[in-house]
């Protein structure tokens, strides 16, 4: 058992087979494509995407069918061509190119391929969500699924495997890792990661190897609680009395969800929760929630783009970061963007973790911390969200102290998190 599980952990982290490069039919150059880091800030994995929109105004022959391949130097940049709305047809293409501050201009060439080839590809990012069988092994990678309104949570000490590996939805890139629990707790976990390859298709399927405990490869570092943990949501808003309330997306009250893989590395991996009828007060009807969340390459990151439909009026969107085990949340300030933060011994291995939420000004409202005691959502530090502008968005960063020596301490990852804060300037982009 043991063997297999390492075989195939193997087998998913070498490559996959990615088309991209080249084909047996001729193709034609159509141009140049300059990528241009304007910021003194280094950029080793920064993630460029180009929506088909734009692609086809500036190449021609980018018609049904095709697909752009992308050269620098002559050698073939990885390109992952991602179907957004499920019509067959891809609508964005993604890569990542390394835009440093001494070679801060790549020039790739562009040309357009009725059939790509395969090139092996490193997997970069990934989403798995996968059911338990009645035999306690796990099935293939679900692409579609959805739980009814109370799905409980495992009870582990009547039951050793739950229904979902690793109890849901699972994403990584090659620095760090994530779940849900997909259940009435909706709640957001970290996967402390110290290889860089894709480990979430094994962990969980052997109940002997207890991943709340350091392996070769990480490990669970967070303790959730009644917190809103690593970015879990909420919503703001006024009784019909007046009282201001925090209502957790999660119990009862949440309703069915359903999750939709979207798109499956190697570059970028991006999947949906959506929540058709939440019910958060009784004085109003069911609000609809629909939550995408992404994961690209080389980032300490996931990304969380957030659509509320029926919301009363004055609600805002919450999300925060559990305080369990740190001393006092901080934030930073910087021209269009705000974040919060915690860093402390605050990791499961009782070593230094950081922990930050990143929002634009356009959309932030307040910062939030929540009672530790009789009330639903507890022990949380948290960030309200204006809701008038949609879809909403913020970055949930984790930064453990066993993943990368840059977060050995507080003045380090908060310098990582100013960088971070430069790198949402927009890279300048040519044809």
């Amino acid at each position: 058992m043991q063997i297999l599980s390492l075989q195939r952990a193997a087998a998913r982290l070498m490559v996959v087979a990615l088309a991209i490069t080249a084909c047996s039919e001729p193709k034609q150059q159509k141009g140049q494509l300059v990528i241009e880091n304007k910021d003194d800030v280094d950029r080793p994995n920064e993630l460029v995407v180009l929506k088909r929109s734009e692609l086809q105004s500036k190449v021609d022959s980018l018609t049904p069918g095709k697909y752009i391949l992308l050269q620098e130097g002559g050698r073939p940049v990885v390109v992952q061509h991602d179907d957004l709305d499920g019509d067959g047809n891809w609508d964005e293409i993604a890569f990542l190119l390394p835009l440093n501050f001494e070679d801060r201009k790549k020039t790739l060439d562009i040309s357009v391929s009725d059939a790509p080839a395969t090139v092996k590809a490193v997997v970069r990012a990934h989403v798995r969500h996968m059911r338990k069988n009645a035999d306690n092994t796990f099935g293939n990678d679900l692409a579609v699924d959805s739980i009814p309104a109370g799905q409980p949570a495992t009870d582990f000490a009547k039951q050793p495997y739950p229904p979902f590996l690793t109890e849901g939805p699972a994403w990584e890139n090659d620095k760090v890792g994530f779940r849900l629990y997909f259940d009435v707790r909706n709640g957001k976990d970290i996967w402390g990661k110290i290889t860089s390859r894709m480990v979430l298709d094994e962990v969980g399927r052997d109940t002997a190897n207890n991943y709340h405990a350091i392996a070769d490869w990480g490990m669970d570092i967070l303790k959730v609680g009644k917190s809103l943990g690593a970015g879990a949501l909420a919503l703001a808003v006024k009784t019909s009395a007046g009282k201001d309330t925090l209502v957790r997306l999660g119990n009862v009250n949440m309703g069915p969800v359903t999750y939709q893989k979207v798109a499956d590395g190697p570059v970028r991996a991006i999947f949906r929760l959506h929540y058709p009828a939440w019910k958060i007060l009784d004085s109003v009807a069911p609000v609809s929630l629909t939550e995408e969340i992404s994961i690209w390459g080389g980032q300490y990151f996931y990304e969380s783009k957030v659509t509320i439909n029926g919301a009363p009026a004055g609600a805002r969107l919450v999300t925060g970061i559990v305080n369990l085990h740190s001393k006092e949340a901080k934030n930073i300030d910087e021209p269009g963007y705000k974040v919060l933060y915690t860093y402390d011994a605050q990791s499961e291995k009782k070593d230094n973790l950081g922990m930050a939420l990143l929002v634009s000004n356009e959309v932030f409202d307040g910062f939030i911390t929540t009672p530790n005691a009789n009330t639903d959502i507890q022990n949380t530090y948290a960030v309200a969200l204006k809701t008038a502008r949609q879809p909403i968005t913020f970055r949930f960063y984790a930064g453990w102290q066993s993943s990368d020596g840059q977060f050995d301490g507080e003045s380090s990852f908060v310098a990582f998190l100013r960088e971070e804060i430069q790198r949402k300037n927009p890279v300048s982009i040519t044809y």
